[in-house]
């Protein structure tokens, strides 16, 4: 399986423009610019989508891995903090409340451990990976 996504730019960094779009066409030509990325400007950035992605990712493994393990998740609700200092990705930060009925503490930790270390985006990132997480 093969994914794709393309990336349009016009102009220089600081004053030029692109879009973004997905196979899927979810993003069509969502705009970005520099002041999307580095301030607070109308549009998306790389690394808003790179959260997206761990996000998606991590919460899908985690309740495969609650499945697997006998568990019906109700809720799984994730945010994922991408940290961008000095040019790079330093840190993605995991946010998870959770609500799985009959699953105890340490076994849920189990569970979120393996999500966070096997998630394929979890793989591909080369940074510092952490998740908080609140089990109701």
């Amino acid at each position: 399986m093969i994914r794709n996504a393309t990336a349009v730019w016009f102009g220089t960094g600081k004053d030029g423009k692109g879009h973004l779009t997905t196979q899927s066409t979810t993003l069509n030509e969502t705009q970005y610019n520099f002041s999307s990325r580095f301030e607070e400007g109308v549009g998306t950035n790389p690394e808003e989508l790179v959260a997206a992605a761990h996000a998606g990712c991590f919460t899908m493994k985690l309740s495969f891995n609650l499945t697997n393990a006998g568990f019906n998740p109700t809720e799984l609700r994730t945010k994922c903090n991408i940290k961008f200092e000095n040019g790079s990705v330093v840190s993605s930060h995991l946010i998870l409340k959770a609500v799985v009925d009959g699953i105890d503490s340490d076994k849920f930790s189990e569970l979120v451990k393996d999500a966070e270390l096997n998630c394929p985006i979890s793989k591909l990132l080369n940074t510092d990976i952490s998740v908080d997480f609140q089990l109701n």
